[in-house]
């Protein structure tokens, strides 16, 4: 299988042990998922299969929303309720209070990676250092915070929905806001509700994964690797020179594809039709290719200077 299965991560699972669980599922070696959950977080993570560990380090790379619980008056060493305590105030702020300085933090903020985090000092990961309990010093550095609804008000509890760049820590959001509302903040709950295009509605647990292996039918819920881009248009290469050239990964000249597809359309959706007679225009900088068989080749990106498209990212296996 090559492509991609929106996994629900429940609690208790690190996004590890995930990947562990889905090669045992699936019987295959070739899986990676595309950013990590803490243990005690829950929500969409997306893994990637076969020649869709490809795709990797680009979900990662996506915009990513959660709903998180902040939960104002509590500091902890790990910026959540699993940690040790550090300071504790009485909460004495309005709900317009809460708003206002959730508001704030719109926009792009300097942001201070907690210590109990992946990131590496010295070539040591932060939270083994924590666990050893040394601190030392993090630069700042700039995340971009693109939506902050505050959904609910129930102090000390605030609900919040947060859409996000890549390398934003919601734990160190949490007790930033908590900070500046001067009662100090740490997160109580986190449920991952979309990665780019993988959403919590369509997200499946790892029961029911393995229920839908036993039936058969585990295949009827892989993302091929191509729906990830059906944002770009698809060429179809010609038979013969067009082929061989894409099928070998080497660039070609627009002249040896035709328009398969606009943007927004899947291979699988499109079906087998001819590509017609549309040449490729210009105007095209990126594009995702497929070769006449309709086997997905990779996304390509057009060099102007040299009148050819150049492949950005190949899918070897294709789907």
């Amino acid at each position: 299988m090559d492509g991609i299965i929106n996994v629900y991560k429940e609690k208790g699972y690190t996004s590890h042990d995930v990947v562990a669980k889905m090669r045992g599922i699936l019987r295959m070696k070739k899986i990676g998922h595309t950013g990590t959950l803490d243990p005690e977080a829950e929500g969409v993570l997306p893994v990637c299969l076969g020649s869709g560990t490809r795709l990797c380090d680009m979900l990662a790379d996506r915009t990513k929303t959660y709903r998180a619980v902040l939960l104002l008056g509590l500091e902890t060493d790990t910026q959540d309720t699993t940690g040790r305590i550090l300071a504790q105030a009485p909460v004495q702020v309005t709900g317009g209070q809460v708003r206002q300085t959730a508001a704030s933090f719109l926009g792009t903020y300097m942001q201070v990676p907690p210590m109990y985090s992946a990131l590496k000092v010295g070539g040591k990961k932060l939270y083994e250092l924590a666990r050893a309990g040394k601190e030392v010093e993090r630069a700042a550095r700039p995340v971009e915070i693109l939506e902050l609804k505050v959904e609910d008000i129930c102090l000390p509890r605030v609900t919040l929905e947060v859409t996000c760049s890549k390398g934003t820590y919601i734990r160190t959001l949490c007790h930033d806001i908590g900070r500046k509302l001067g009662c100090g903040g740490c997160m109580e709950g986190l449920v991952r509700t979309r990665v780019g295009e993988f959403c919590l509605e369509d997200s499946l647990t790892l029961d029911r994964i393995e229920a839908l292996r036993d039936a058969g039918q585990a295949e009827t819920v892989v993302c091929p690797v191509d729906r990830v881009f059906a944002g770009l248009p698809g060429l179809r290469m010609c038979p013969g020179e067009g082929d061989k050239l894409a099928r070998n990964g080497n660039p070609f000249r627009p002249g040896l594809a035709r328009v398969w597809m606009q943007p927004g359309k899947t291979a699988q959706e499109s079906g087998n039709r001819e590509p017609g007679q549309v040449p490729v225009p210009l105007e095209y900088p990126r594009v995702r290719v497929y070769d006449s068989g309709l086997r997905f080749i990779g996304v390509y990106e057009y060099q102007e200077a040299k009148g050819q498209y150049k492949p950005q990212k190949l899918f070897p296996g294709g789907s």
